[in-house]
């Protein structure tokens, strides 16, 4: 069984001609309408987050000035990352929807995929940035943490940009395994998520970042994943899956200089299948409307059928770029203390 948890009140985070805008969302939802996936498809409505729910991942300073902000008109917060006057709201509802497909799944269903705006794997503690206001996936695994005392997550983020604020917030965390595969930072924001940063304290050994370089493409990708994620997920042996969603990577998307392609998603949900048979999909980064909106769709056919045929979407011959083999030893070095793949 699949939810969508989504909302026309998404729409009151108004961004103008911001790349984060409306428009991504209601081009997901009207291709699904349009290919006759919704009929197929449970819809949730959100329900906003609790104050004392964003509190044990941001500070009370970060969510004031959020606050007071929008209600004084809102404008940038940052050189990229707009909030209007209903911002702060609609973000509490972002960041509910995050719970609400996170209660879905633990009580329900086997997937649910908060489809909601504004996006949040940037936004650290104690500021916004990179289009995010709040940490929507990281409200939702504090809150599962808290409520049903659950033990270890599992985060697969696949946005073209590294999940800097979830990241940070889990970063001396042992119970939370946070995976990213994304654009080297050399090249794109944040600037970082390199090999080298591991997690910190206790938590040292479960942040594991997989850059690569630009023109990467759906092979690159499949050659590290395949490498990578059965292994660290096998022995990490969590007890609750989140999938960041980006789409961003994609070889039409104008924010990152990756190269992947419809099929990579649909490869990616197949496979993650194997891995885990509940999961909680959480949507980031795209900015291709017409991309994201393919995308979307056969990622969750995929889902919808629960296959787990990955090699219907792989392609006859992987053609992989050295540097992603070097990366992958390098990998492979730095994390020998911790995992074997």
């Amino acid at each position: 069984m699949i939810s969508l948890v989504n909302s026309p009140a998404y729409a009151q985070h108004q961004t103008g001609s911001h790349p984060e805008n409306q428009n991504r969302l209601d081009a997901i939802m009207d291709y699904l309408q349009k290919e006759g996936e919704l009929e197929n498809i449970d819809l949730i409505q959100p329900i906003p987050a609790q104050e004392e729910d964003l509190l044990r991942v941001h500070s009370p300073e970060h969510l004031n000035h959020l606050k007071v902000f929008t209600e004084n008109g809102g404008g940038y917060l940052d050189f990229d990352t707009y909030a209007s006057p209903q911002s702060y709201e609609i973000g509490k509802l972002a960041a509910g929807g995050a719970i609400n497909a996170a209660e879905l799944v633990f009580n329900q269903y086997d997937f649910s995929y908060s489809l909601a705006r504004p996006p949040g794997h940037h936004a650290t503690h104690d500021k916004a940035m990179g289009f995010c206001l709040i940490n929507n996936l990281a409200v939702a695994l504090k809150y599962m943490q808290e409520k049903y005392g659950l033990g270890k997550f599992l985060i697969v983020d696949f946005d073209a940009h590294y999940g800097n604020g979830t990241a940070e917030i889990f970063y001396h965390d042992p119970q939370v395994l946070y995976i990213s595969i994304h654009q080297d930072p050399h090249t794109i924001f944040p600037g970082k998520g390199f090999v080298e940063e591991t997690g910190a304290g206790e938590g040292e050994g479960f942040n594991l970042n997989i850059p690569v370089p630009p023109g990467s493409g759906t092979s690159d990708y499949i050659y590290l994943l395949e490498r990578i994620l059965e292994p660290v997920c096998r022995k990490f042996k969590a007890d609750f899956y989140f999938l960041d969603v980006g789409f961003d990577g994609h070889m039409e998307d104008p924010l990152s200089r990756l190269q992947l392609d419809d099929d990579f998603y649909p490869w990616i949900a197949c496979y993650m299948q194997k891995l885990t048979s509940k999961m909680v999909l959480i949507l980031e980064g795209g900015y291709s409307l017409d991309a994201m909106a393919r995308s979307n769709l056969k990622m969750l056919k995929v889902l919808k059928d629960k296959s787990t045929h990955e090699e219907e979407w792989r392609p006859p011959e992987l053609l992989v770029r050295d540097e992603n083999k070097n990366t992958l030893k390098n990998i492979q070095e730095t994390f020998s203390p911790f995992f074997t793949f």
